[in-house]
């Protein structure tokens, strides 16, 4: 007879990533119970190829092997913020597209999360700076020593921020703002 340990529904692994058509960051972390570990992070370099084509192609790649070594529950990934530049908001739109299409390819469920929203789940401040954003993960996960790169502290984030978002860890005393007013009326200005 064949034992198997069951698996808790706490218990999964979130792979982050922070897409980008010159750098992609990613991050994965091992959430088990209230312990979180970090397994791996680091950057993909894509700088040197100069045709966009072989960037996505290279994003999907990684991001499959990121898959089938670590056999992530889910992947969060970093949506594109808004900027006025058309033409790089396009291209960061189809890096993150390729990571999510390898997600999919392996059945792997995916989340998008807005920068701002990842700052704030991580700091308390939506328009934290990358670095500051480095420096909390680096208290919270425990990290010796930041990355050369924050992209890859970014990845880490996300992955972060999907895992507060699932409500297996609330900050702030562990109520949301939702039950705070619904609690205390009185206190919201009208």
């Amino acid at each position: 007879m064949i034992h198997s340990t069951p698996v808790l529904p706490n218990n999964k692994l979130i792979l982050g990533i922070d897409p980008g058509t010159n750098v992609m960051g990613y991050g994965l972390i091992e959430v088990n119970g209230s312990k979180i570990t970090v397994l791996q992070y680091g950057v993909l370099q894509l700088k040197s190829y100069a045709n966009h084509a072989i960037k996505l192609k290279k994003i999907f790649d990684a991001t499959l092997r990121l898959i089938t070594e670590y056999l992530p529950d889910e992947l969060a990934i970093e949506a594109p913020f808004y900027g006025t530049n058309v033409q790089s908001m396009l291209k960061l739109g189809r890096a993150q597209g390729v990571a999510i299409a390898a997600a999919l390819s392996r059945d792997i469920p995916y989340v998008e999360y807005a920068p701002k929203k990842v700052k704030q789940s991580v700091t308390g401040n939506g328009n934290a700076s990358k670095e500051q954003v480095a420096s909390m993960l680096l208290q919270i996960l425990k990290i010796k020593e930041a990355p050369k790169f924050l992209d890859a502290t970014d990845a880490l984030a996300v992955a972060l921020c999907h895992h507060y978002q699932q409500g297996n860890n609330q900050k702030a005393g562990g109520k949301s703002w939702k039950a705070f007013l619904t609690e205390n009326p009185d206190r919201m200005s009208k």
